[in-house]
């Protein structure tokens, strides 16, 4: 019981750093001259701007900022309960507040992900952007979220499942 509780809870904090990665790190698109995500675009020259609300579809990057931060934050959260359930709780009673936690860090993921593969076509057409960015191909931040996605979905159902023995 104890390597399977090790294994959870190293899946869970590896869900977490994905989370992390993705949301902060400037990869979600790339070119060979740039790399953007939903926090700024930086070109090659180390010259950095800040996605602002001068950008064309700047409500769609505000919603993926937003759900990947509550991913992210749901993510943690699920966590600590997991810790506090796993000495509150009594022994066969089932992790499901944890797991209700994790499955919403999950939708929101999605959430994100989901718009950006939506709205990357008229994301990446703006005219603010300094350098042509719509001839990019997605970055391993984009990948990374869609990975985070299916490590909290996982999650998320292994606590459903989960009960606790001796």
């Amino acid at each position: 019981m104890l390597i399977l509780l090790a294994f959870i809870i190293v899946f869970h904090i590896t869900s977490a750093a994905l989370l992390f990665i993705s949301t902060i790190d400037n990869a979600w698109w790339v070119g060979d001259n740039f790399s953007t995500d939903v926090w700024r675009m930086c070109a090659m020259n180390n010259t950095c701007m800040a996605i602002t609300d001068q950008f064309g579809e700047y409500q769609s990057i505000q919603a993926v900022q937003a759900t990947m931060i509550l991913s992210t934050i749901f993510c943690c959260v699920a966590f600590l309960v997991f810790i506090l359930q796993l000495f509150r709780l009594k022994q066969g009673e089932r992790f499901v507040l944890t797991s209700i936690i994790q499955l919403l860090s999950c939708l929101c993921v999605m959430i994100a992900a989901s718009i950006y593969t939506d709205r990357h076509e008229e994301l990446h057409k703006s005219a603010e952007y300094r350098v042509e960015v719509s001839k990019g191909r997605y970055g391993y931040s984009f990948v990374l979220a869609w990975i985070a996605f299916a490590f909290t979905l996982i999650s998320g159902v292994m606590y459903l499942v989960l009960r606790k023995r001796k």
